[in-house]
């Protein structure tokens, strides 16, 4: 019997449809500790909820928590959704890069979420932006009002953000129809053989860690192009590379550089995390965007200056090539 006191309608707490065929390999394990590890920025709690309300289903029927899944069986059903919370405007770092009555553009320093979720429900990019013009609350989503694009949490760089209901439907267009150019900065593992390329990979969810994406098989997953190429290499065995993405699918170009066996450092999801003293984050950075205004028709690019921290493994990088062959006939 659902309990009285928790409102679980549709119109009011949205929820993804989820759909799991339980693999071989993990025939046996618990049906929560299963979507604990398939389910993405959902808290445990909220799941154990879920499958008590009845929300998530085996095979169609109702189970416990604690029932053993087996290989085949179908997971199937909606993630409950607590009300959204109240945003509100709070002081959040993030340099302006150029502002007018239609837009916002920013670079975002790395550590800060973009908007709130599990785990952060505050402290994010929105109630910043909330924070510098209250207007904003009222343009696009309710949890993620102006923002038409994102960053990973540890990603800086280049942003644009509504500030009108206008200007976001057009944003979201351009964005869809891709003719928004962004160029990012990135520091890898590795040198490469070739100092420029193009990979076309199509990018899905993982089907077990469902905090990663993983390149797939054709038709599996969505279509994610990206090009590349060589800035500078070290000695050390990394290299800055410059890469545009010509699509924006959830962490592409980790998962990309990963892929081609050049993880980005400082990547402790899909590389090796390396020196933690040296990359405290992945070294991966917006430097630049380029399109048109949705109002004025007019053409902007604009670039973002590596936050200090790449800045000085870059310069510290530098310098020990120096020092590496200073003295070399």
């Amino acid at each position: 019997m659902t309990s009285p006191h928790l409102d679980i309608s549709s119109e009011k707490h949205p929820a993804a449809a989820l759909e799991f065929q339980v693999p071989v390999e993990l025939a046996g394990i618990r049906f929560d500790h299963y979507l604990v590890q398939c389910v993405a920025d959902t808290s445990r709690s909220n799941l154990i909820l879920s499958i008590r309300l009845g929300l998530i289903l085996v095979d169609g029927k109702k189970k416990k928590s604690s029932y053993r899944l087996k290989t085949g069986e179908l997971i199937s059903g909606t993630v409950f959704q607590p009300a959204a919370p109240k945003l509100v405007a709070q002081e959040v770092p993030f340099d302006i890069l150029f502002e007018d009555d239609s837009l916002l553009v920013i670079s975002k320093p790395p550590g800060i979420v973009v908007h709130p979720g599990a785990g952060n429900p505050d402290g994010t990019l929105v109630n910043g932006l909330l924070y510098h013009c209250q207007d904003i609350a009222d343009v696009g989503d309710q949890i993620r009002p102006g923002i038409v694009h994102r960053l990973d949490k540890d990603t800086s760089g280049i942003m644009v953000i509504a500030k009108t209901a206008l200007c976001h439907r057009m944003l979201v267009d351009a964005f869809k129809e891709r003719n928004v150019h962004k160029e990012y900065l990135a520091l890898v593992f590795g040198i490469f053989k070739k100092k420029k390329g193009r990979i076309v990979a199509p990018i899905s969810r993982h089907s077990v860690n469902r905090q990663k994406m993983t390149v797939c098989d054709e038709g599996r997953g969505r279509y994610a192009a990206s090009t590349w190429q060589v800035v500078e290499e070290y000695s050390e065995g990394c290299s800055l590379v410059r890469v545009q993405i010509e699509t924006g699918r959830t962490h592409q170009i980790r998962v990309h550089m990963a892929f081609l066996g050049h993880p980005v450092a400082g990547d402790t999801l899909y590389g090796r995390a390396g020196n933690i003293r040296k990359y405290p984050r992945q070294m991966l950075h917006a430097q630049s965007l380029h399109f048109t205004h949705p109002v004025t028709g007019n053409e902007l690019t604009f670039s973002a200056s590596l936050w200090s921290d790449f800045r000085e493994i870059v310069e510290q990088l530098r310098l020990e090539e120096y020092e590496t062959f200073k003295d070399l006939p």
